[in-house]
């Protein structure tokens, strides 16, 4: 009784810290919690790398583990999705990912690595449909935005736990028990918070989904997970391979190396905090093009960089590029002719999440056979296709606005 009584004083704290908070900074606030363990890993993907002896190209086909999980349970996520609601889906998933994600840090060969990283996707695909989904119904029931600025949080928590990592690694401590110390707080203080959050019912679409059954894609939405394909396997190529591409390239020691993930991160989460503000200023397809464009230099930057600050640049300047493009592409997938949005979010995690197969497949051996600097080139290619694509954000979000509008509940 003793032993349980701090963390029911805990409980009660934070019950009463979320009971004041906003609907919009829940979400923000979970959005920021949910990615912090996944941080602490990316910063000792060089040190795995080396305790377990593998090449570029084994690393990489470890690492596909989490594309794998995440890709084969987006095949019945959107159904999960309806059927559940994104409150109730997001409250089951949220522990089981922060348990996973301690898993591969026990991993002791190239195939437990990857079995590791398949349960991460598992658990990350579910957990993170259901915060998207989350943050569009607060959008459709209030008309405020909040996609961008909770995206922005989700970097921001990204980047804290790259620091963390980074620290972790720098000190040579347990990655194992500081990946435990980090799910037990975590999940002591989202639980909470995300109870909180309104029961939204199921609309009349969102139950015609779960009775349907398969449907192509609308070709818009289609043009919608093109654009956000190429810059989701540029944010999987960089979480993946910043860190080795400084520590091969410039030799720089395990914090260093790990600083690459967290400044690419710290950009991204940035840029996603005025992103909001920037969807008033443009339209969604010429937002998307003129980061796009930004990207390219920070791919130029990477290439020519002749010492790390210059690498650190580039890396920041690509995150810049990148930073808008998974709450664009949400937004105009829920916006999008289909099933549901639930659905359509699903589909377009689905398609979009192909990058993260693509790039680690790619790069690796590209690196094996040349370097690493030249395997993250492809990165380049993906941006070209990004910028071809954006006008379907456009196109997404007028078919929205032609479509009737139903009426919608007022969140509690």
């Amino acid at each position: 009784m003793g032993k349980a009584a701090p963390y029911c004083y805990f409980g009660t704290l934070i019950k009463s810290v979320g009971s004041v908070m906003t609907y919009a900074q829940r979400i923000c606030f979970i959005f920021f919690l949910q990615p912090i363990a996944l941080g602490a890993w990316l910063p000792h993907i060089p040190g795995v790398q080396t305790n377990l002896g593998l090449s570029n190209s084994e690393l990489a086909i470890a690492l596909i583990g989490a594309p794998i999980g995440t890709l084969s349970t987006l095949l019945i996520a959107g159904k999960v999705a309806n059927w559940l609601g994104a409150r109730l889906i997001t409250m089951i998933f949220y522990p089981a990912f922060l348990i996973c994600m301690m898993s591969p840090f026990v991993a002791v060969t190239q195939w437990t690595l990857m079995a590791a990283l398949v349960l991460v996707g598992c658990t990350l695909s579910l957990v993170e449909l259901g915060l998207n989904v989350l943050a569009d119904e607060y959008e459709k029931q209030t008309g405020k935005k909040v996609m961008s600025k909770a995206h922005g949080f989700w970097s921001f928590g990204l980047l804290a736990g790259t620091l963390i990592g980074s620290a972790v690694a720098w000190a040579g401590l347990s990655p194992l028990y500081a990946g435990l110390a980090i799910a037990v707080v975590v999940e002591v203080i989202a639980y909470p918070i995300i109870q909180g959050l309104p029961i939204v019912e199921k609309t009349a679409e969102a139950e015609e989904a779960i009775k349907g059954g398969f449907r192509l894609p609308h070709p818009i939405l289609l043009g919608v997970c093109l654009f956000t394909f190429g810059t989701t396997l540029i944010e999987g190529a960089m979480v993946d391979w910043a860190a080795v591409y400084l520590r091969d390239t410039f030799a720089a020691n395990p914090g260093l190396a790990g600083l690459g993930v967290s400044v690419f991160a710290l950009c991204v989460a940035s840029t996603r905090l005025i992103g909001d503000k920037l969807r008033q200023l443009a339209t969604p397809g010429q937002l998307g093009q003129g980061l796009a464009l930004i990207g390219l230099g920070g791919v130029a930057l990477i290439w020519f960089a002749p010492n790390a600050m210059v690498a650190l640049l580039g890396l920041g300047t690509l995150g810049i590029g990148v930073a808008l493009a998974s709450p664009l592409g949400v937004t105009a997938a829920s916006a999008a002719p289909g099933k549901s949005p639930a659905s359509n979010v699903a589909v377009l995690s689905f398609l979009a999440l192909l990058g993260f197969l693509v790039g680690p497949l790619t790069i690796g051996p590209v690196a094996d056979l040349y370097d690493i600097r030249t395997g993250l080139m492809v990165t380049g290619p993906m941006l070209v296709i990004s910028f071809i694509m954006a006008t379907f954000l456009t196109r997404a979000e007028r078919s929205d606005a032609e479509m009737p509008q139903t009426g919608t509940e007022t969140p509690a």
